[in-house]
């Protein structure tokens, strides 16, 4: 049987598992890379709570003091907080220390460009240009920039957030929330701005341990004990978050997950309502957030798949809102990132302002089934499954710039490589559930034949 890779570099940046591929030596040269490539300037890091948390912090501060630049760390926090210290610094950019939603025993490097943004691919083959040629800025001891710990920067985050929404109209009971932050980086600052918000809240697994209570990803099949929560404590809603807390998972006031393509659909919802203008996603991302740029007037535009690609279009169109079907849920007007923070802040003025239920909301939507497969494919065979499925559905709406997306009467589907692994995968989503199944058996087993071949 073929070994799972360990250690896996990409434009998204590396991540690894510790104690295996992702050694010290590997990380502090990464750091490196970036500290030349950013030109030994500012940076801001921050991590979340993973056990190896710490050692991974060490190693980078070693090549980013090394190769001359200065370092803002602003401690356990999530990802999208780091992004807006960057920006809030001046930074010339920034290292997230987290590897998301993979389990224990990964962590990564998430590199972030002055902006805020994440390095875009022309920046991010830059980067790994210097770092495989190891031709890094190295400057002398005398010559050592500073190493600052900088505490509130999840305050701020909070700060920004009410600053721009402000805390939730009264009511007659405050909207109950079930928090899930699964003890990431989200522990430490979900809690607190839901009740800076003027909510009631019920918190699980928010103790920043590094230790996972549930697979980190918060799909539906991993958040029953949020579900039921929310049922026992009669809650408005419930959320979950993953481990560096830029996703986000919505759960029911009947304990049922609306499934992370909502997330944004919600988010969006209440943001077009405040200010009407362009709306970005990516091609994968369910047909109901068309249904609702259409309801204000609003054009959509659809981007690659990748948070970098999503944000270059919304730069491009200057978007209102934008995000990821995963749960990412991207708020110019308050931080340029995948934010799960902002994305509760919106869905909860969402139900205070219109005084419905998640359902209740829910069922002025259109429902489509989503069901999203994968199967191994040899990295050279990609091109011929892409052609097999173009020539099969030449007489149908297509679009290829990711992939191969083709568009059926009430349906649509998708077939694209992996940029990190060697598979393909099979996106459908249909109006009924049997014939979102029935396209899905279609497409996998012709891609299935091709590879085969």
């Amino acid at each position: 049987m073929r070994a799972i890779p360990t250690l896996k570099i990409s434009i998204s940046g590396v991540r690894g598992v510790v104690g295996d591929s992702l050694t010290p030596m590997l990380l502090t040269r990464f750091a490196q890379a970036f500290g030349t490539y950013t030109g030994s300037g500012t940076i801001v890091i921050g991590r979340d709570p993973r056990t190896s948390g710490e050692m991974v912090k060490q190693a980078v501060v070693a090549g980013l003091l090394s190769s001359g630049c200065r370092i803002i760390d602003v401690g356990v926090c999530p990802v999208p907080t780091v992004q807006l210290m960057v920006r809030q610094y001046r930074a010339h950019g920034g290292i997230a220390l987290t590897a998301s939603h993979n389990p224990a025993e990964w962590n990564a490097l998430k590199f972030i460009g002055p902006s805020g943004l994440f390095l875009g691919g022309g920046q991010a083959r830059e980067m790994l240009d210097i770092y495989h040629q190891g031709e890094y800025t190295k400057i002398a001891g005398a010559e050592m920039r500073t190493f600052e710990e900088v505490s509130g920067a999840t305050d701020i985050h909070i700060k920004t957030i009410l600053d721009a929404l402000g805390p939730l109209p009264p009511r007659a009971r405050p909207l109950r929330v079930v928090l899930d932050s699964c003890n990431g980086a989200g522990s430490i600052v979900g809690p607190k701005l839901l009740e800076a918000l003027g909510a009631e809240v019920v918190a699980l697994n928010v103790t920043p341990n590094g230790l996972f209570p549930r697979p980190a990803e918060p799909l539906p099949e991993n958040i029953g004990d949020l579900c039921a929560a929310v049922r026992e404590h009669e809650a408005d809603i419930g959320f979950a978050q993953d481990m560096d807390a830029d996703r986000l998972a919505v759960v029911s006031d009947e304990g049922t997950p609306i499934g992370e393509d909502y997330t944004l659909v919600l988010a969006t919802l209440y943001a077009l309502g405040r200010e009407r203008g362009p709306v970005v996603a990516n091609l994968s991302t369910t047909g109901a957030l068309a249904s609702v740029a259409e309801r204000f007037n609003c054009p959509l535009s659809l981007s690659k798949i990748g948070e970098v690609n999503v944000t270059d279009e919304m730069e491009r169109v200057n978007a209102v809102i934008g995000g990821e079907g995963n749960g990412g849920v991207i708020y110019p007007r308050i931080n340029f990132a995948r934010d799960s923070l902002v994305g509760m802040a919106l869905i909860l003025h969402l139900l205070a302002e219109t005084k419905l239920s998640v359902t209740e909301v829910m069922n002025t939507l259109p429902r489509f089934r989503m069901i999203k497969e994968k199967l191994a494919c040899p990295s050279h065979k990609i091109g011929a499954v892409l052609k097999a499925i173009r020539d099969e559905y030449a007489n149908y709406p297509m679009d290829t710039r990711d992939g191969v997306k083709v568009t059926l009467p009430g349906a649509w589907f998708l077939v694209r490589g992996s940029n990190t692994e060697p598979i393909v995968r099979v996106v459908a989503e249909a109006e009924g559930d049997d014939r979102a199944k029935n396209i899905v058996a279609a497409v996998y087993a012709r891609v299935q034949v091709t590879i085969n071949s």
